[in-house]
């Protein structure tokens, strides 16, 4: 043996045994524990078919089955293995599946069917054995671990679907039944758990399309592939508001109806199903929606915000309705015009009599229930009026003002009229009404509102009245006459405005502005008349001044007149005192020189005796009265004479007063003369 054959010899059974643990080594295929392994036949088996890319058991190919975790013989160069991970699905997430291999899928569908004993996709034999089909899947996969081919399925992880509070999900399936002629939304079907079960859905004949049902806030494990979810705002309706539904779906709105009929059980609106199995009908819906969040369907139901309708303290809102049966002056006018025409009820010519007549026929002030002006007006107060079936007129029953001034805030220039003499006259005229509540819905079936009221009616009365009434009088007069004319002006206030239901409060003329020119000429006049009244009340004046001047004087010596009056009394008394006492004392003397002379002279000569005896007694008098009285008493006795014949005045005809009062000291000087002589005379008589 050469040293060639004794080498072959002596390392042939490390050879043998080095293959043996090659073949030892390839056979063997350790799987971790979160791994699988697919495995690849390479020769001695059958072929697949015709279209199929992964094989099953015994035929040549990617194999469907794969190898779990764990120690497995294979043999040798025949099957190659391929070791993946574990498909790991999240939570809030879902697996979408797409199958590589199967039967394909019938012509109109989109996804695959269903099909049992797969476990998931875990089973990629079972699925292929029992007709699973080529394409994307219906089934997902919730969170979890997967022992899945990945060769024959391909898994795309997607995020759960999550509404949040406040949104909704609305729905577009992508396969399914057709959705009927006439119709928006697909049907609801039962079974499908809002969307999570295709299956469920399409079984029961669930339609292609957008749905009519949405999908409200909450977390869904949904396939997108077969349902598109598009996420939007619920329909919220602020305070102060209200919401306007128009139905995009449902059964046709009649000609003769403006809203749509009210029907139950559609829960506001978010139950669109409901809503149409109840007979809802397509167009402006009667009722509405309150302040609040909604889970409404976009897709069936247009929502529109409006203002609700506030009625203040001292307004009334006066409805007109336009849902309701018709009124009989109505339906009567539309028979009779059917009548006359040959239209009969439901044909063309008949529906077009009650649109011609609808429009024609004033509205007139009806019951609650029927359609027109309601008798009945919404006091103070907060109202969820649907506009559409609803007009509301908020009425103003206090005093309302209209004025015809130059301010900024009035609506109204003052009137510009002319006179009968040609003067353009400016006038301010504030006009007040009112209108009572139960007046209210007469008003507006008059009129329309307190808008056209003041336009169309109010502003041309007044403007008419005073026109025609300055062009019958000079410019002059109707400012002088301005008293008259504005009772004049609410007297036909009132009487036109009682025709609209109305009352008139007041009219009032503010202000009466004539050419500068006029009021100039006006003005000389009046200020030359003033003048001449001036000057005569003051000349009466100045001859009341005097009166009273002397009338002052004359109170002002009073005192002295009642002093001196009194003194001329003293006086007078005091005279004819003395002068009774001069006479008696004269005859007593007399008597005494008689009787002497006749003692003493004889009778031849009395007479010389008797001259001689008077005037030596007269004599002997005066001296005695001087001796008694003394001079100024005789001088007083003679002064008492003289006013005693009427010679002397004792009160002057004008008094003259100073301010020392000598008028007033000389009667009492005189007075306390007179009273002392006469003392002296007494004393001298008595003793």
């Amino acid at each position: 043996m050469n040293n060639f054959e004794l080498f072959v010899s002596n390392a042939l059974p490390y050879a043998i045994g080095l293959v043996v643990i090659i073949l030892i080594a390839k056979s063997i295929v350790i799987v971790g524990g979160r791994e699988i392994a697919v495995i690849e036949r390479k020769y001695f088996g059958r072929k697949m078919p015709q279209g199929r890319v992964i094989a099953l058991a015994n035929e040549i190919g990617i194999q469907a089955r794969t190898l779990g975790p764990g120690l497995h013989f294979l043999i040798p160069f025949i099957y190659v293995p391929k070791k993946y991970s574990f498909t790991v699905i999240s939570e809030n997430e879902i697996g979408i599946i797409e199958s590589i291999d199967g039967d394909p899928v019938p012509p109109g569908k989109i996804f695959a069917k269903v099909v049992s004993g797969h476990n998931s996709f875990q089973d990629g034999e079972n699925f292929l054995r029992n007709g699973g089909e080529k394409g994307p899947q219906i089934e997902i996969l919730p969170p979890g671990v997967y022992r899945i081919n990945p060769v024959l399925f391909a898994i795309r992880k997607q995020p759960s679907i999550i509404i949040d509070k406040g949104k909704i999900g609305l729905i577009t399936s992508m396969d399914g039944q057709p959705i009927p002629a006439g119709r928006l939304l697909a049907q609801k079907v039962d079974g499908h758990s809002s969307f999570e079960n295709g299956e469920k859905f399409l079984q029961n004949r669930g339609q292609k399309g957008p749905q009519i049902e949405i999908l409200l806030p909450g977390t869904y494990r949904i396939n997108t592939d077969l349902f598109h979810v598009e996420i939007q705002d619920a329909t919220v309706i602020p305070a102060n508001k209200v919401g306007l539904i128009t139905a995009k779906d449902g059964e046709p709105l009649p000609e003769a109806e403006y809203v749509a009929k009210s029907v139950v059980g559609h829960s506001d609106f978010q139950n669109a199903s409901k809503f149409l199995e109840a007979g809802g009908q397509r167009g402006p819906q009667f009722d509405v929606l309150k302040p609040g969040t909604y889970y409404i369907n976009p897709l069936i139901f247009k929502v529109e915000l409006d203002d609700a309708a506030i009625v203040e303290r001292g307004q009334v809102a006066v409805v007109v309705s336009n849902v309701g049966e018709e009124p009989v002056e109505v339906k009567n006018a539309i028979e009779e015009a059917a009548r006359l025409e040959n239209a009969v009820p439901g044909t063309a010519a008949y529906k077009e009599i009650e649109k011609r007549l609808n429009i024609g026929i004033e509205r007139y002030v009806v019951p609650k229930g029927y359609r027109g002006i309601q008798q009945e007006v919404a006091g103070p107060g907060f109202y969820y009026l649907n506009r559409r079936a609803y007009i509301a007129y908020i009425v103003d029953t206090t005093n309302i003002t209209i004025d015809w001034d130059d301010s900024q805030e009035t609506r109204f220039d003052p009137l510009k009229v002319i006179s009968r003499d040609g003067f353009e006259i400016s006038v301010s005229v504030k006009v007040v009404i009112r209108v009572r509540p139960d007046q209210a819905p007469y008003m507006v079936a008059k009129i329309g509102s307190i808008e056209n009221l003041i336009v169309h009616v109010i502003h041309p009365m007044i403007d008419s009245s005073f026109r025609n009434k300055a062009s019958s009088t000079s410019a002059m007069n109707f400012m002088q006459d301005r008293q008259e004319e504005q009772r004049k002006a609410e007297d036909r206030a009132k009487a036109e405005l009682e025709k609209y239901h109305v009352e008139c409060v007041s009219v009032l003329i503010c202000q009466i502005n004539l050419p500068q020119e006029l009021m100039d000429t006006q003005t000389k006049k009046i200020i030359a008349q003033q003048q001449q009244a001036m000057y005569q009340d003051m000349q009466k004046a100045e001859q009341t001044r005097i009166a009273t001047e002397k009338t002052r004087a004359e109170a002002d010596q009073q005192k002295n007149l009642v002093e001196a009056e009194i003194g001329v009394k003293i006086a007078e008394q005091n005279k004819e005192k003395a002068i009774r006492f001069a006479e008696g004392e004269s005859e007593s003397i007399r008597l005494r020189a008689e009787g002497e002379a006749l003692g003493i002279k004889a009778k031849g000569d009395a007479e010389g005796s008797k001259i001689l005896a008077i005037g030596e007694s007269t004599a002997k008098a005066y001296e005695l009265q001087n001796k008694a009285v003394g001079q100024q008493g005789v001088t007083a006795i003679e002064i008492a004479k003289q006013i005693a014949s009427g010679n002397v005045k004792v009160t002057p005809d004008f008094l003259v007063q100073g301010g020392d009062n000598l008028g007033g000291l000389l009667s009492a000087f005189l007075t306390n003369i007179i009273a002392a002589n006469q003392k002296t005379v007494d004393k001298q008589t008595a003793a």
